[in-house]
């Protein structure tokens, strides 16, 4: 080989090494899909907020949510590859990480929770025309667990199971629900609130209906907690919603899942950092969580049974 062509090759050998080590280790995703829940939802809506702060941290990523049924259909979702995070229940991701439940014989091993936004307050509500003042009084009525796939669906299924409570379910949407219990079809439904509040739902048909939140005794808390890792219960007071007596309901904290396998660390700690950073965006849209703590909560989930993705992990110990 001659001279010149000697140093030709050498200087193009040189140039590949040099873009071959310029690569990053894991390149940052540029396109990401959030599974939320149903449109009507309170969540839905502070879900396009999240996009909103992601986009904010991470301009040259492409951000879109679409909407599904929630837990269970976003983990299966997860699975199948349709999105890159999902809003899960922590109770239905410990599930599913564990192969029980909605989820028997079809653990989701690899998956972990990137940001934790809000605990949720299960509102079993009902009529109050039915005097329906235990959830054990739901035995034999026409009643909606929620939204289906989604983790009060799963959550109010199992806790009813537990207690043999046997209602005639009434499979459907929201909007189902709503409709049915206007049009005294059903005498009641079962749906997250966000924090300890109650849904978009709920607040619509009080406008025209006389509702009551339902809730669970002393024996029946302690059965629960015995058997359902990842929730608590939450006392809500007199006249919460008015004329309505205190009650208590299960409370599970909410978080966005990914897998392991379909997310590098680079882009778990870019969205921890986004959604941390521009927290603002979501507290526009629902001030309680002003006083939310984001860390504090993402490592709370994490000791109920989900693990944080390492990526995320590193950056919400990073903060002080």
């Amino acid at each position: 080989m001659d001279q010149s062509r000697l140093l030709i090759t050498h200087i193009f050998s040189l140039a590949l090494l040099a873009g071959l080590t310029a690569l990053p280790a894991s390149a940052q995703k540029n396109s990401i899909t959030l599974g939320s829940t149903n449109s009507t939802s309170s969540h839905y809506a502070v879900a396009v907020a999240m996009s909103k702060a992601i986009k904010t941290g991470m301009p040259s990523a492409n951000v879109s949510v679409i909407e599904t049924g929630a837990s269970v259909d976003n983990i299966r979702r997860l699975v199948r590859g349709e999105i890159d995070l999902g809003l899960v229940a922590v109770d239905t991701g410990i599930q599913a990480i564990n192969g029980t439940g909605s989820f028997e014989g079809k653990a989701v091993k690899d998956l972990v929770s990137v940001y934790t936004y809000d605990v949720s307050v299960l509102n079993i509500a009902a009529r109050a025309d039915t005097g329906i003042a235990n959830v054990r009084d739901f035995q034999g009525k026409k009643f909606n667990a929620g939204i289906r796939g989604s983790g009060a669906e799963m959550l109010t299924r199992e806790t009813f199971s537990l207690l043999g409570i046997e209602p005639n379910w009434s499979p459907g949407t929201v909007q189902d629900a709503a409709e049915g219990i206007q049009n005294r079809q059903v005498v009641g439904y079962a749906k997250y609130g966000p924090g300890i509040g109650i849904d978009a739902t709920l607040r619509e048909l009080l406008t025209s209906t006389e509702m009551r939140l339902v809730g669970f005794d002393q024996a029946q808390q302690e059965k629960v907690l015995a058997r359902i890792k990842g929730i608590d219960f939450t006392t809500l007071p007199d006249n919460f919603i008015p004329g309505q007596k205190s009650i208590t309901t299960p409370i599970v904290p909410i978080v966005y899942a990914a897998r392991l396998g379909n997310m590098d660390d680079q882009t778990a700690y870019a969205v921890a950092k986004s959604i941390y950073d521009n927290r603002q965006i979501l507290i526009d849209t629902w001030p309680h969580l002003k006083n939310f703590d984001f860390k504090q909560q993402a490592l709370r989930s994490e000791k109920l049974g989900i693990p944080l993705h390492p990526g995320a992990k590193r950056f919400w110990e990073s903060l002080k």
